[in-house]
């Protein structure tokens, strides 16, 4: 957990929003039933904090679709 007060103090931002669930939704639901994913792994990526940055060029090259950040 990070905490916000740190955050607030440092400078740092977090943004979230909407993602685009419904664009990628089909391709999910014929790969689980084709039983080429698991959708039970919720995290497909795991990363220290301070590799962060990789973690928009994997998403960016759907090498990823949710990561798990670690400090």
């Amino acid at each position: 957990m990070i905490p916000g007060r740190e955050l607030f103090n440092a400078g740092i931002h977090l943004h979230g929003g909407p993602a685009p669930v419904r664009q990628y939704l089909p391709r999910l639901i014929d790969l689980i039933w084709r039983r080429e994913i698991d959708p039970g792994k919720v995290f497909d990526l795991v990363l220290p904090l301070d590799r962060a940055a990789e973690v928009y060029q994997a998403m960016d090259q759907r090498r990823a679709v949710k990561v798990l950040l670690t400090v």
